[in-house]
């Protein structure tokens, strides 16, 4: 008898390669996040998007990473982008790298593109915001996948509005020190929106509907300090109805 080792099946779907902004905004690195699973109950799945250029994050939540479950929360957080989405760069999990994401990217004439081995920076900033965002927020413990729609709808009211307004992110500057090695040094910080806005010719890229003082009056509506007692209310409440509804 002769055994042969399974071959893997190339999948061609999606470049190897990563994102090339050329400083303009709409090209996405998106992660999932699993809430994981306790006593045989699926826990929910975090979806993060982050513009590379100007780190703006839309988070959403679905209750499984299948296509029939992903694919609506894939379309309403690209709603949620001001910017049109030019790029969708994920790593090569199944849950992206497949026909029927590929068919809505491609429907809406965005380019996909997957990390390549051995890279593992490749999709880096999303996995950062992974930790310092999510898990920040959601924590680690159990959540059950029930709940994704009540934390897709705390998401797109508290959450990512908080994100882009009124949170500032460390923006990187890449340096070359004297032996020629490069590396991102983090000297300012500013909110994704103060960073969109400040691009040359940023009307251009903003979606039809959509205007500088109109985004401008999303922000001043309420101080920074208020946007975060605000999304931390939110958040206690959401999380006092996991523990009512199990509970119950």
């Amino acid at each position: 008898m002769r055994y042969e080792k399974t071959r893997p099946v190339p999948v061609a779907i999606g470049e190897r390669r990563p994102p090339k902004p050329e400083g303009k905004p709409g090209y996405l690195r998106v992660d999932t996040v699993h809430q994981g699973d306790q006593d045989g109950l699926k826990g929910v799945y975090h979806i993060n998007a982050v513009d590379e250029g100007t780190q703006w994050q839309v988070v959403g939540a679905a209750a499984q990473i299948s296509e029939a479950f992903l694919l609506p929360v894939l379309e309403s957080m690209m709603e949620q982008f001001p910017f049109t989405i030019r790029g969708f760069h994920s790593d090569n999990g199944s849950e992206f790298i497949n026909h029927t994401v590929a068919r809505l990217l491609e429907k809406l004439r965005i380019e996909q593109t997957k990390s390549r081995p051995r890279r593992s920076n490749d999709n880096g900033l999303a996995e950062a915001k992974n930790g310092a965002v999510i898990r920040k927020h959601m924590g680690y413990g159990h959540i059950a996948s029930a709940h994704a729609e009540a934390i897709n709808t705390f998401y797109a009211k508290q959450f990512n509005p908080y994100l882009n307004f009124h949170r500032p992110c460390g923006q990187a500057e890449l340096v070359e020190d004297e032996k020629g090695r490069r590396r991102r040094v983090y000297r300012w910080y500013a909110t994704p929106w103060e960073v969109l806005r400040q691009l040359p010719g940023v009307a251009g890229y903003l979606k039809p509907e959509l205007t500088v003082d109109a985004l401008n009056a999303v922000a001043k509506a309420q101080t920074d300090t208020q946007a975060a007692r605000n999304m931390q209310e939110a958040r206690r409440k959401l999380f006092a109805s996991f523990q009512q509804r199990r509970s119950a």
